[in-house]
């Protein structure tokens, strides 16, 4: 007999599921026998919150659909977090969320969740099997939803309907459209002419600009524009790209934010960056995305057209002049390298052997694998791997922008790593980070995946008592009693050490990356370092000054000290 799980697995194994990460129980038992004699690899997690960060990961970094799956009640709730990540990262996953048998739904029931509800704001799809003749077919458009809108589809399954006999059905199958998207010529020709007008023309490069690199270079070179980027775009437009001035907005330098706030002309391409006041005021705006419902989503645009980056450009560019006055260019390339310099002075050895975190960051990504995929925890640890983990063309980065989550970074490196087996795949996460989903270290362990973890442990919430300071308050709350996670690591086992001194670093970073199996680098960071934005505020620099003073008043003078030595170093 052939059960509706069969069924069900089946479907998700044609639909190009390699990998499900997930944790058993009573609901999903058939489900996970049918996983068992089919080609997908079950990743037993530990918890599955950790379950929703491997899989967005692996579905982002592949651009397939992946899977993951939980049982009723609790153990599907678990998932929440990992899959708002992974759906906000536009990741095709799956979850198989197993639900109790129908007989009882409605009836407050032990376990009873109405995952619908749950799982309404994070999703593409999410509908319920309801009998087994609908198995195929829910399964089908599911893992259809996912990878054409790129996000999380919900699938929930009644015990009673995965463990009965699956009924003949029509071959519904998963279909792939790979349609060439871009603007009519009339919409090419009014973005041509409003770029050949304009007198200092800068380009905005976001996430959609993955496979049009060559593309945007070659516009920029017409143009003589800068390519300023958004954090999402650092992988696919900082490398082997001369028109390159950096990031802008809260993470970015200030040579990104000088090219945006001072061209005439900017062409806003597949970025969809939330924080108004890094968009000029006066400039003309054109904005080129392939999801029509952004345009003119964060700030007012002038002209917004429907296209993919590369084809767009591609027609675009034999319509644009060939600009000779590169001034603007050159101006914004020289605000590039006074910005890169400034970022390079802390990413040396501190005052009496301090570990500046830059400095950390800049080691690991000096020793790596020209192909590593970098995982960084929100918060500071991800504003280090966007600013001092150099882009080679190869490597990736994957961090939590929009949804900003903390203990994000060590499952992600192990969806990454399932994915990826031959390359390193690095974990840069922050002490709170860490401690948050530290059992899933255990993973690493259990399913042979031998990720890095660096582990940032300055002893603080650091990003929050940033922005506690910002405001003029004393840091409250943000103190974290750490444990050796060195000695941790290795109870878990790992191969782990701990290091207190930079002259320490460069080799223990060289042996640790080249353990054979998952190692921890347990590294004491200088707390009072500080996260600068590009663009400093009246209001923050008033702020700063209330905390110090209220530190002062308060006995806490030294913590003043550290960070204004931070600050001059």
């Amino acid at each position: 007999m052939t059960t509706v799980a069969e069924v069900i697995v089946k479907t998700l194994e044609a639909a190009g599921v390699r990998r499900c990460y997930g944790i058993p129980g009573d609901t999903l038992n058939h489900v996970t026998d049918a996983i068992r004699t089919s080609s997908i690899r079950w990743v037993h997690v530990r918890h599955e919150e950790a379950a929703g960060f491997a899989a967005g990961a692996e579905a982002m970094l592949t651009g397939e659909l992946a899977a993951c799956a939980g049982s009723c009640g609790p153990g599907g709730l678990h998932f929440i977090n990992g899959l708002f990540e992974s759906h906000r990262n536009r990741a095709p996953v799956v979850l198989i969320a197993s639900q109790i048998v129908r007989d009882e739904l409605g009836f407050d029931f032990p376990q009873e969740v109405d995952f619908k509800s749950v799982y309404a704001s994070c999703t593409v799809f999410c509908e319920e099997i309801r009998t087994p003749a609908q198995a195929r077919r829910m399964t089908a458009m599911a893992a259809q939803a996912a990878l054409a809108k790129r996000g999380v589809a919900v699938l929930i399954v009644p015990a009673d309907v995965s463990s009965a006999k699956a009924p003949a059905e029509p071959d519904f199958a998963v279909h792939r459209a790979q349609p060439v998207v871009r603007p009519s010529d009339a919409e090419l020709d009014s973005l041509a002419n409003a770029l050949n007008s304009g007198k200092k023309v800068a380009i905005y490069g976001g996430s959609g600009c993955e496979h049009a690199h060559d593309a945007v270079v070659a516009l920029a070179a017409r143009l003589r524009a800068p390519v300023a980027r958004t954090s999402r775009a650092k992988d696919f437009l900082e490398h082997d790209n001369p028109y390159d001035v950096g990031m802008t907005g809260i993470f970015g330098s200030e040579s990104g934010y000088h090219a945006l706030m001072a061209c005439d002309v900017l062409l806003l391409l597949g970025c969809d960056f939330a924080w108004r006041q890094f968009y000029p005021e006066k400039a003309t705006i054109l904005q080129v995305d392939l999801d029509g419902s952004h345009l003119g989503r964060r700030h007012p645009v002038d002209i917004g057209v429907i296209g993919d980056i590369a084809p767009t450009l591609e027609a675009l560019l034999p319509r644009i002049a060939q600009r000779e006055d590169g001034a603007f260019l050159d101006e914004c390339l020289k605000h590039h390298r006074k910005a890169e310099e400034a970022q390079a002075k802390h990413a040396t050895v501190g005052k009496g052997g301090a570990i500046h975190p830059q400095y950390l960051t800049e080691t690991i990504s000096r020793h790596a694998a020209p192909d590593a995929i970098f995982t960084a925890d929100g918060g500071s640890p991800m504003v280090w791997c966007l600013r001092h983990i150099a882009s080679t063309g190869r490597n990736r980065t994957v961090v939590s922008l929009s949804h900003g989550t903390m203990a994000n970074a060590m499952p992600q490196a192990l969806g990454a790593k399932a994915a990826f087996p031959d390359r390193q795949a690095i974990s840069l996460s922050g002490d709170g980070g860490i401690a948050m989903l530290l059992g899933d270290l255990l993973t690493a362990v259990q399913e042979k995946l031998p990720i890095k973890v660096a582990v940032y442990n300055n002893g603080a919430l650091d990003f929050v008592e940033i922005e506690q300071k910002v405001e003029g308050l004393l840091d409250a709350y943000t103190d974290l009693v750490n444990p050796d996670f060195a000695r941790v690591a290795e109870a878990i086992g790992f191969r782990a050490q701990r290091v207190e001194k930079a002259e320490d670093l460069d080799a223990a970073v060289q042996a640790w990356l080249a353990e054979p199996g998952p190692a921890l680098l347990d590294v004491v960071t200088d707390r009072f370092e500080l996260v600068t934005p590009p663009s400093v505020k009246p209001g923050q620099v008033a702020g700063m000054a209330l905390y110090s003073a209220k530190a002062v008043l308060g006995g806490r003078g030294g913590d003043v000290l550290g960070m204004v030595r931070n600050l001059l170093s």
